[in-house]
């Protein structure tokens, strides 16, 4: 099986250091499930400063990143048969459970970190899709890329000690994950479920549906009323 490729363009090479210290990432690097490649965008900026953003043109606070050096890293990239390419955006859709799935059946992604103000707009024709992690805006676009690299990663046959485990996470269906426990069976007053250890697998496979779904309509509904009291 041939690994799955991460080529990152990024400003920040060394904030992908923590990923090496991720159980799962460091398994699947050990094993060669994936490969994690870093362009650093200074070596690619223009003039002997190595220059890679600059003023807006009309006016305006911050920098933008300049679109050469990234059209130049983006090109220097070799691409492979089964390739998109992401731009971390705030702008952009907010990444699914549904997203990272599809994308396991790629060869490769090539993830643009955005950083400063943003970047020259003409660097968005480079990418297949537009990506955020959430409505809120970061510095850069390097944790949404390691957020992506790692529930990604997850997801690859070879990762995980148990493949099942896969199965009942939340965000793989359209309900959350039901509650679970594990010793002591009593804690500060606090008692785990009797069908849990009743042993009867029937039981507690209802129950587990059932928790799941309260759980799901409690949370959603709470949210539809968050966004409701915005209004």
């Amino acid at each position: 099986m041939s690994s799955f490729n991460f080529d990152v363009i990024t400003l920040i090479p060394k904030a992908f250091e923590l990923i090496n210290n991720l159980g799962v990432i460091t398994r699947a690097l050990d094993k060669n499930l994936i490969n994690v490649n870093l362009y650093d965008l200074r070596e690619y900026g223009e003039g002997s400063y190595r220059q890679v953003d600059d003023k807006p043109y009309g006016g305006g606070s911050g920098m933008l990143l300049k679109p050469e050096p990234i059209f130049k890293a983006h090109y220097s990239i070799k691409k492979f048969t089964k390739s998109r390419t992401l731009l971390m955006t705030p702008q952009g859709k907010v990444l699914k459970q549904n997203d990272l799935m599809r994308w396991s059946s790629l060869d490769q992604l090539i993830i643009i970190c955005g950083q400063y103000e943003g970047f020259d707009e003409r660097v968005r024709c480079l990418a297949d899709e537009e990506i955020s992690i959430g409505d809120y805006v970061l510095s850069g676009g390097e944790i949404p890329a390691m957020s992506i690299i790692n529930g990604l990663t997850r997801l690859l046959p070879g990762t995980l000690g148990d493949p099942a485990s896969l199965f009942d996470e939340s965000h793989n269906s359209s309900l959350l994950e039901y509650p679970q426990y594990t010793r002591p069976k009593i804690f500060n007053g606090m008692k785990v479920p009797d069908v849990l250890t009743s042993g009867n697998h029937e039981e507690i496979k209802l129950w587990r549906e059932q928790k799941s779904l309260e759980r799901t309509l409690d949370r959603k509904n709470n949210l539809n009323l968050k966004h409701e009291n915005k209004k």
